[in-house]
């Protein structure tokens, strides 16, 4: 009896857990849609700045590789403060205390002259 019960809660189990990982993806595209659009819709800004801080995120996937995300952490004159990703060419160039103009587009990094 215990057999049979398991048997048949098993699709309804199986549903349920294929319709939160199609819905987590879903969710995913929609918020990465959106930002992108954001950022498309944002003008293109060059402000001075300082570079605070930086950091690395390291995703470890299945097969034993790993990807890399840099960020880096800028101070613009007012005081605020903003993290926007960077390419890791652009995070080995950048070092913390670094002056300069960044140009960005909504959160979208777009470069850094030093002055």
């Amino acid at each position: 009896m215990i057999a049979y019960s398991m048997v048949s809660i098993f699709p309804f189990l199986f549903m349920i857990v294929f319709v939160l990982i199609l819905g987590t993806f879903i969710v995913m595209a929609i918020n990465g849609a959106r930002t992108w659009h954001r950022n498309n819709q944002s003008p293109v800004l060059t402000v001075e700045a300082s570079v605070v801080t930086k950091r690395q995120r390291v995703s470890r996937h299945q097969n034993h590789h790993a990807t890399t995300y840099y960020y880096a952490t800028f101070q613009v004159e007012s005081g605020d403060r903003m993290e926007l990703s960077v390419t890791g060419k652009e995070y080995g160039l950048l070092a913390e205390g670094d002056r300069g103009k960044l140009t960005f587009q909504g959160m979208r990094y777009l470069g850094f002259d030093r002055i």
